[in-house]
């Protein structure tokens, strides 16, 4: 059913690029902007046009060379922000305007001095403005996770009467749970007489560790669109991870929804956006990360090899993954080690494997991993010990 697809808005060139040392040039940005429409992400980001020389000219240049691929530059509800992001736009195919104002009173107190009624007005301005340029706008309401629901409502409805496209109800610093996050969602669709004008985004910060599962709860709540980055790049402690959004409507099936993401290019796009931006994945990492198809203990490693459904559930190979490894450590078993040897050319027999297998753990008490060198050894002393007996 279309109205069940999820759109992915990527915003690592934009959100992504703000961790410290990301910083990319205009080359490198429109090599990763041409690998995610690859990849099949709807919207880019592509980066805040009023922010610097480098940035209006980064979105510039990639408005030129993406073809099929929605093209979005952010900006604050200041109508010079909004005209300069326009001006970067106007060789897009695809041209969106983000644009948007902190509505929660941290923000309009403490940040702006203002009150919800001025906050309002602008917001509503801001959408009017950007749509004398480009026919889809986006409306952020910045810090929206801490926002009360009612007066959230009522923005939204106004933001959607002047003209926006896609309504973002951004959780800015991480704080919500997730079935806080979903239902503040829900009381959108539920509470917002024209919701059904706009497109609902979720865009989830992940200050404690929620970002994706405040996402999925949005997503079966009513918004029909993830703003996230690739490897989860961000703000502090950083956004939410694309990688993973993808997969978990994949595997769950039952939720019905999908997205256009080509997932074997996945770890692929994960490498290159590491490399470029500097920024290494960690190993543990969902989906992409170096052990995430890794086996080291030896009781994952026997019923893996028996059958992978029991501890994999997704395949390397769906998302692009080199293949399931058998890590050897002092944690794995007799099963491991006779598929090691076998991988690298030796057929022991069960008995030879237990010898072995003794010679094994004295050798991975004092390694961290025991390598293809370290089993050549074994087994060329061992076949010298048995023809000398």
């Amino acid at each position: 059913m279309p109205d069940k697809k999820v759109f992915i808005f990527d915003t690592t060139l934009r959100d992504g690029e703000q961790v410290p040392g990301c910083k990319l040039n205009t080359n490198e940005k429109i090599e990763v902007a041409l690998k995610l429409e690859e990849l099949g992400v709807d919207i880019i980001e592509a980066g805040f046009p009023i922010s610097s020389p480098g940035d209006f000219h980064s979105v510039e240049e990639i408005s030129k060379m993406v073809k099929e691929t929605t093209i979005c530059g952010l900006s604050r509800a200041v109508q010079k922000d909004i005209e300069v992001a326009a001006q970067a736009l106007k060789h897009a195919a695809r041209p969106r305007i983000h644009t948007g104002i902190g509505t929660s009173d941290y923000h309009i107190r403490s940040k702006f001095n203002s009150t919800r009624e001025e906050i309002l007005a602008r917001g509503v301005q801001a959408v009017k403005w950007a749509k004398n340029f480009v026919d889809d706008v986006e409306f952020y309401a910045e810090d929206a996770g801490r926002t009360e629901n009612d007066y959230l409502a009522t923005v939204i409805e106004k933001v959607i009467e002047a003209g926006a496209t896609v309504v973002n109800i951004p959780d800015t610093t991480g704080y919500c749970l997730p079935h806080q996050y979903g239902e503040k969602i829900a009381y959108l669709v539920n509470h917002v007489k024209n919701i059904d004008k706009a497109v609902i985004s979720c865009h989830c910060h992940n200050d404690l560790g929620l970002a994706t599962a405040n996402s999925i709860a949005g997503v079966i709540a009513g918004a029909r669109q993830i703003e996230c980055t690739v490897n989860g790049l961000g703000e502090r402690a950083g956004n939410t991870s694309m990688e993973e959004c993808v997969m978990i409507l994949k595997q769950h099936k039952h939720l019905g929804f999908f997205t256009e993401i080509r997932t074997p290019l996945l770890n692929p796009i994960s490498r290159q956006v590491s490399d470029t931006m500097r920024m290494p994945v960690q190993p543990n990492k969902a989906i992409v990360g170096s052990n995430a198809f890794s086996h080291s203990s030896g009781i994952h490693q026997d019923g893996f090899l028996k059958n992978s459904l029991t501890y994999e559930i997704i395949s390397p190979e769906d998302v692009g993954a080199d293949g399931s490894k058998i890590v050897l450590t002092a944690r794995s078993g007799r099963s491991a080690l006779a598929f090691r040897f076998q991988k690298i050319g030796y057929d022991f027999t069960r008995n030879d494997i237990d010898v072995l297998y003794e010679k094994f753990l004295k050798v991975a008490d004092t390694k961290k991993e025991v390598i293809e060198s370290d089993l050549h050894d074994m087994a060329n002393s061992y076949r010298l010990n048995a023809a000398l007996a």
